[in-house]
Formats: C-alpha cells, sequence, structure tokens
C-alpha cells in the first residue's frame, strides 16, 4: 500500500523480524512494504539492481553511502520495471549529476510506488544481517506508520522466502525474440527464470537468435524453435519449488544439448544433476564478489580469479573435492566464491552442459566474465560439428 506523496522529510521506520528497528526518512513512495531484508556491496549499478526480477519480494539495503547521484536514464534498466520491493539507503543525492540522467531515483521510485527509506544507519543494518542471517522486514512511512508491536507483528506475517516458487511471477507470458546482431549463427531457447535484457544482448551479439520463452515452457516448446543450445536464466525464489524448470533441464540434458545455466540456473542445474539447495545466511549481493575457477578440465583453465556480479540467496551443495558421478555423467564443481567457498559454478565432464552462480552479462559489474558466452558458443559450434 502506497501513495505518491513525496516524502523527502516524511519521517519512516525499518522493522526487522527479530525486532530490531531503525529510523529515517521517507525515500521514494510513502506507504509500507515488506520483503526479505538483503544488502548489497555494490558502489554503483544501483538501476540495474533495482530492475532485476531475481530481487522480487526482497527490500535491498545498500552498503554505499551514497546513492542516486547519477539519476536514473532510460538506457540502463534491466527489464520493464523495478522488480525490488523496498530500498533502503544512507544518504541520497539531493540532486542528480550525469548526462544521461532524466529524473532523479527518488521521482522513479515513487513514480513506480517503491516504499524505501534513507537515513539509516546502513553500516549497522548490515553488520546484524550478517550476524543474524537475512530476514523478513517491513518498511512504514506517513500513516503507516503505528505502534511498533504492531508493526513488528506485521513484519512476521509476511512470507518467507524459503519455499517461495516465485519465477513465473516474473518471467515473459508470451514468447519473443531477440534477433542476431551481424550473422545469425545460431538459435538459443532461453528459458526466463527472471532474466535480464541484457544477457539475450551478449547472446546477440555473438550471432546469436534468442528465442525467450516463459518459465511454464515445456519441452515441446523449447524444441519447437529448433535451438542450437538451451539457456536457463536468473530469478527469484527458493530453487527446492522449481520442480518444473528441473524436469525441463533433465529432458535437454538427456539429449545432449548444448546448455549453459547461471544463477537460479546454476541452481537448477545443480538439482537436475542430483545435489541437494540450502539457503545461505545473507546471501551473496553486488559486483564485487570474487570467485576462482577449479582444476583444469580439456581446454578449462584453472586458477583464474575473476571479480564477479551476484544476487543469490541459495546455493548449491556439490562436493568440492572431486567429480561425482550423475545420471549424466560426471560433473564437477568448476567455480568456489573465494570468500566462503560457496559453490559458483558447475560442469558436465560427458555432456555439453555448465552454468555458474554469478550474472556474466556485466549489467550492472565487471566484464571479467563474459568469456562464459564465449565459452557458450564454443560448446554450440562443437555441437554442430
Amino acid at each position: 500500500m502506497t501513495t505518491s506523496t513525496r516524502g523527502a522529510q516524511t519521517p519512516a521506520v525499518l522493522v526487522l523480524e527479530d525486532g530490531r528497528t531503525f529510523r529515517g526518512r521517507a525515500y521514494g513512495a510513502v506507504g509500507e512494504t515488506f520483503g526479505e531484508a538483503v544488502f548489497s556491496t555494490g558502489m554503483t549499478g544501483y538501476q540495474e539492481t533495482l530492475t532485476d526480477p531475481s530481487y522480487h519480494r526482497q527490500v535491498v539495503v545498500m552498503t554505499a553511502p551514497h546513492i542516486g547521484n547519477t539519476g536514473v536514464n532510460d538506457e540502463d534498466p534491466e527489464s520493464g520495471r523495478i522488480w525490488v520491493s523496498g530500498y533502503v539507503v544512507r544518504d541520497p543525492a539531493r540532486t542528480p549529476s550525469n548526462w544521461r540522467s532524466r529524473r532523479s531515483l527518488d521521482d522513479e521510485l515513487t513514480a513506480q510506488g517503491v516504499v524505501g527509506i534513507s537515513g539509516v544507519d546502513t553500516r549497522a543494518l548490515t553488520r546484524h544481517l550478517r550476524e543474524r542471517g537475512a530476514m523478513r522486514v517491513g518498511i512504514f512511512s506517513g500513516e503507516a506508520i503505528a505502534d511498533e508491536a504492531a508493526l513488528l507483528a506485521k513484519v512476521q506475517a509476511a512470507p518467507q522466502m524459503k519455499g517461495a516458487d516465485l519465477s513465473a511471477e516474473v518471467a515473459t507470458q508470451e514468447t519473443y525474440v531477440v534477433p542476431a546482431i551481424g550473422t545469425k549463427r545460431f538459435t538459443v531457447a532461453a528459458i526466463d527464470l527472471g532474466i535480464k535484457g541484457m544477457t539475450p544482448h551478449r547472446m546477440a551479439e555473438r550471432g546469436i537468435e534468442v528465442h525467450v520463452l516463459p518459465a511454464t515452457a515445456t519441452v515441446d516448446d523449447i524444441y519447437a524453435v529448433n535451438p542450437d543450445g538451451v539457456f536457463f536464466s536468473n530469478g527469484p525464489g527458493d530453487p527446492a519449488t522449481a520442480d518444473h524448470p528441473v524436469s525441463l533441464m533433465r529432458a535437454v540434458l538427456e539429449r545432449s544439448t548444448p546448455l549453459f545455466g547461471i544463477c537460479f540456473g546454476n541452481q537448477i542445474l545443480g538439482r537436475a544433476l542430483g545435489f541437494g539447495t540450502f539457503k545461505l545466511k545473507y546471501g551473496h549481493r553486488g559486483i564485487n564478489q570474487p570467485v576462482q575457477e577449479r582444476g583444469a578440465t580439456g581446454t578449462w583453465t584453472g586458477g583464474k580469479v575473476e571479480v564477479t556480479a551476484h544476487n543469490h540467496g541459495f546455493a548449491v551443495d556439490a562436493p568440492l573435492d572431486a567429480p561425482s558421478d550423475t545420471p549424466y555423467g560426471r560433473a564437477e564443481v568448476s567455480h568456489v566464491c573465494l570468500n566462503d567457498n560457496v559453490v559458483e559454478g558447475l560442469r558436465l565432464l560427458d555432456r555439453p552442459a555448465f552454468s555458474v552462480q554469478y550474472h556474466p552479462e556485466a549489467a550492472a559489474g565487471p566484464h571479467d566474465a563474459g568469456y562464459l558466452f564465449d565459452r557458450f558458443v564454443t560448446l554450440l559450434e562443437g555441437q554442430r560439428a
């Protein structure tokens, strides 16, 4: 529930499900909102973060203190709307300054009905989430502010992220095509579980015509486009609920069609291979997460460290020390996070399939992982040969 009133001086309060509260001022729309409190460590790229469908039903805390100084433009959104449930910043820019800026971030949040809060000690809030873990949260401003016990009860009644099946809520309802840029070389069917706009663009840059299919697509829908390969995108929610995408991926693996998955797609591959998934304490989010590629198998080089863009609160539970036998041949962990040894990638050794837990499309984020799209092209070339 929101109103469109500008809330620069309107009081606001953030209430965590464990009872901790933070007071500040309304930022964006005035009203109330609920979601899972998570933090993003990116110093830039807030526009891409806000419009990433993977953030559906999450309240994002920005650890960088100064947010909104480049305003909002019409070129950088990763989807047609803001997906975060709420937004938490410490020191919002009073006046944006960038040659591409069309409006302020405050105006954009207000226009899209996104309830936020500013003036919060985001360092203390982030430390709390690191110690206690991601949890449900509510932001209340204006007339939504009430007795703290009543607000806490509302927060504790909100749905949890664990067990949430959300990909169909953010995915396209109709198939659409992103044409190849230049000469068309391949056709790829991309399963939209919450895809970002830059991802099919990166494939199009490599001569791939991308058919983006709904999360509810069937095996027949995939192969109706006569694909050279299949892609599974990022997306929100608990991978333990994603039974349909898992069965879909298994059907692709059975046909040995080249396969590439990112983020949620990595978790889907993990489940398809028989591994479990689990919820991380506070997840990985931001554009500065260090990942290392492990081992050397065939043309896969090992040891390289990449700085990567992340947005995930769940991870694959797979052994790091040796390849595993799966119904589709041997599989191994290809990448790990250097901060905590969380699985950040999988590869099959006997079939043309691999995935990573992070975002190689670099929107926003470093370009270190862009080579993964080239690696997918190599699989497509090999299958055609």
